[in-house]
């Protein structure tokens, strides 16, 4: 493994492999891998915007000391990933599943930071036996159907939904080219950002390795952007399966002052999932997930562990015909 680099921010650790998974019709999905190889694998999903490598640095330690493999994805348009809107949430899933044979992860845990939240339970959806457990941090809640909450950014999305498609391409290209422009100031630029942020926020970009990981991340995107485009473009979508078709345990944390999703909407979300649970992060706002990172991880891990028990326990009493 290469060995960690250092940013004006501080130390971040470099993943240990990134490189590209060719999925359905020749397109790419660039991926970064953390931890051991063989390690048991967590996906880590990034949030809107973000790339491969967001993926908090307490993470990417911890990866290194128990054992884990985290696998961070581009989605379509960003960094390595070929660009591609697809027709629903759900088929993102089905591109993920390719990634997911080719670097021999049989069983996971999937983890997601607010836009990466659909996705999240998409791959749930589509895979009840590959994946243990969903992990969702401030995630976005449906726009449409029975399923959508009212007020907040799921409005704004429904509204803007109807603008977006015609700008995508150009929209996407002008937020590579600002990710390029802001190389050489990202340290400035994230601080300013931080600045009008809610409290709850300021605090956590103001940690450095948070810092960190957010420039490490933004620089090592080649200068392409679109997901967020896109992401924003299939949020005002049907998503192309309902909250209770996710059987999976999914375990969700919210600030109680997140300003972009309210907690009202995690609320509403984790009523509608068959098997979820809901941790409040109080006074947090959006990003309070990343502060909670070494805790998602080890309910993460938790939950994995008893689904297994009980699994196995039931596989047992079957062979045992009881």
């Amino acid at each position: 493994m290469n060995g960690a680099s250092k940013s004006r921010a501080g130390t971040i650790t470099p993943p240990g492999i990134e490189g590209t998974v060719r999925v359905r019709n020749g397109r790419d999905l660039g991926f970064a891998a953390f931890g051991p190889r063989g390690g048991r694998p967590i996906l880590w999903l990034h949030g809107t915007p973000g790339a491969r490598r967001q993926i908090p640095e307490a993470v990417r330690q911890v990866a290194e000391q128990a054992g884990l493999r985290l696998v961070g994805v581009d989605r379509p348009g960003t960094g390595f990933s070929t660009p591609h809107l697809y027709d629903s949430v759900l088929e993102f899933a089905a591109d993920l599943e390719i990634l997911l044979d080719e670097l021999a992860l049989a069983e996971l845990a999937v983890i997601a930071l607010s836009g990466g939240g659909p996705y999240a339970l998409a791959v749930g959806c589509r895979m009840p036996e590959r994946v243990k457990v969903v992990g969702v941090l401030g995630g976005v809640a449906p726009t449409r159907g029975p399923d959508a909450p009212h007020g907040g950014l799921v409005a704004l999305i429904a509204r803007a939904a109807p603008f977006l498609p015609p700008l995508r391409i150009p929209l996407g290209m002008a937020l590579g080219f600002v990710t390029l422009l802001l190389g050489p100031l990202g340290h400035q630029a994230l601080h300013a950002y931080a600045r009008i942020s809610p409290p709850g926020d300021r605090a956590v970009l103001m940690q450095p390795p948070i810092e960190a990981m957010f420039l490490d991340d933004l620089t090592n995107t080649r200068g392409r952007l679109r997901a967020p485009v896109d992401d924003l473009i299939l949020f005002a979508r049907d998503w192309g399966f309902s909250l209770g078709d996710v059987t999976v345990p999914v375990k969700w944390w919210h600030g109680d002052a997140d300003r972009f999703v309210p907690l009202s909407h995690g609320e509403h979300c984790v009523s509608l999932l068959p098997d979820a649970e809901l941790f409040v992060r109080r006074g947090e706002s959006h990003l309070g997930g990343f502060g909670a990172a070494t805790e998602v991880l080890d309910t993460i891990l938790a939950t994995w562990d008893r689904v297994s028990t009980i699994g196995g326990s039931t596989a047992a009493r079957s062979s045992l015909g009881t």
